[in-house]
């Protein structure tokens, strides 16, 4: 319970502080509520902002994430943003208990109770309850159930909790491969044969099947332009360049950098154990890209790995004795502690304890001047605040589409996807000229109508 007040909490006040927003907040507000309302979950943000040109886009043909419904029935109780803040820091808090059953299975009670401190103020989790709201939630405790009750020779659970991992994100599939490498380490040779072909497989017909027939197009997320232009010249390079792969891993370094921040977490007792292989394949999906948001610490990519890793450096550790492993565990507590400050628990704490800042009072007006029901285009930080209301879409620079009614723009600093504070001032100027009349202005928000 601390732990999802705690997360529920970080949430709240990114939200309050207008450090989450259009990207991607509102974009699963507007897929759930269409759950809620118990439709395919359509997201008008997306549709516009990666250009689908479809009516009622369905996030399916995004990222196969159809787990995502089990979070409709919060929206008959509260029909906003604010749902998804606390769903995500209960499923993160879930994680916990599986975790304390393998540890205190492994290393005993006490290091089993350090090792669930750890996790719960672990770096990756702390990125990702800071941004926004993502299916990395279901992640962890996904993991973490499947690997504990397999070690506790419950298969057909494992299973299941294998199954609802394929249902979170297009890429999980990548885990259960992992895991079939780990059984095979094992000498569980039929069951490792099939999770590492099935999981391989599950990536490929979500990806090329049923992304694409949700409306989504084939390819739309490749990012390894290094290896190929798909993954059968991709595959090709990697089996006939393997030193120029490898060296790829580390280049830039950036990716050392994370992975030096991911071993720290579990002091590299990670390496000890082939559970390790659960990240392997993740690791390398963003390590081997050519796309620099998946390299680095920002974010909420690390947490799919947090819980393989913490399970993993379990394992490793398991070999030796009660005082090594007390020690070690004490340890990962004593380096999540650390280095807490050093991410996002220590810019919340700089910016978003106290009393509100004046700009959010002048934003809250600002939002409040939007009638309920038309579209609006919102900058990027207040979007979230219409779109329990309003059809929301990101402010955009001269944007191809047929500018909405209502916008409700920023110039108080750069927000995405403006390349400076003067092309944002230049943008509303130019909205201006083509006729929408300024209803509110007052430091640095803009609301524009055209009737």
């Amino acid at each position: 319970m601390i732990a999802t007040a705690g997360y529920s909490l970080v949430g709240y006040l990114e939200l309050r502080g207008m450090r989450a927003g259009v990207l991607d907040l509102a974009i699963f507000d507007q897929g759930v509520r269409s759950y809620a309302e118990f439709r395919l979950p359509a997201s008008v943000a997306k549709e516009y902002l990666d250009g689908f040109h479809q009516d009622g886009f369905s996030l399916l043909g995004d990222h196969w994430s159809p787990i995502l419904a089990l979070l409709a029935p919060l929206y008959w109780i509260n029909d906003g943003p604010l749902s998804l803040i606390f769903a995500q820091g209960l499923l993160f808090a879930l994680a916990v208990p599986p975790l304390w059953l393998f540890a205190r299975r492994r290393l005993g009670v006490v290091a089993a109770y350090l090792v669930s401190f750890a996790y719960v103020v672990s770096w990756p989790v702390a990125q990702a309850v800071e941004f926004d709201f993502h299916e990395v939630a279901f992640a962890p405790v996904l993991i973490a159930w499947m690997v504990e009750r397999h070690d506790a020779g419950r298969t057909r659970t494992a299973l299941v909790m294998g199954v609802l991992l394929l249902m979170t994100k297009e890429d999980m599939g990548l885990v259960i491969a992992g895991f079939g490498l780990y059984l095979l380490t094992r000498g569980a040779y039929r069951s490792g044969t099939l999770l590492l072909t099935g999981g391989v497989g599950a990536v490929l017909v979500a990806t090329k099947v049923l992304i694409p027939f949700f409306g989504g197009r084939d390819g739309f997320y490749w990012r390894y332009e290094d290896l190929g232009d798909g993954p059968a010249s991709a595959l090709v390079h990697v089996l006939t360049h393997p030193v120029q792969t490898l060296a790829l891993l580390g280049s830039p370094s950036d990716k050392l950098v994370t992975m030096g921040w991911l071993l720290l977490i579990v002091l590299g007792a990670c390496l000890l154990s082939p559970l390790a292989l659960l990240s392997l394949p993740l690791l390398a999906e963003r390590m081997l890209s050519s796309y620099p948001h998946w390299w680095g610490v920002p974010f909420h990519y690390n947490a799919f790995l947090v819980i393989p890793l913490f399970l993993a450096a379990v394992d490793g550790i398991a070999r030796f004795g009660p005082r090594v492993r007390v020690t070690w565990a004490a340890g990962a507590l004593v380096a999540g502690l650390a280095t807490a400050p050093l991410f996002a628990y220590g810019t919340i704490a700089a910016t978003e304890l106290g009393p509100d800042p004046a700009y959010v009072a002048i934003a809250r007006k600002a939002v409040q001047t939007v009638p309920p029901g038309p579209m609006v285009a919102a900058a990027l930080p207040l979007g979230a605040g219409l779109t329990a209301r309003n059809p929301v879409i990101l402010w955009e620079p001269e944007p191809a589409y047929e500018n909405p009614p209502w916008i409700v723009a920023f110039t108080r600093w750069k927000t995405t996807p403006f390349d400076s504070v003067e092309a944002q001032v230049a943008e509303v100027e130019r909205l201006r000229s083509t006729g929408y009349r300024t209803v509110f202005d007052d430091g640095g928000f803009v609301v524009l109508h055209k009737p």
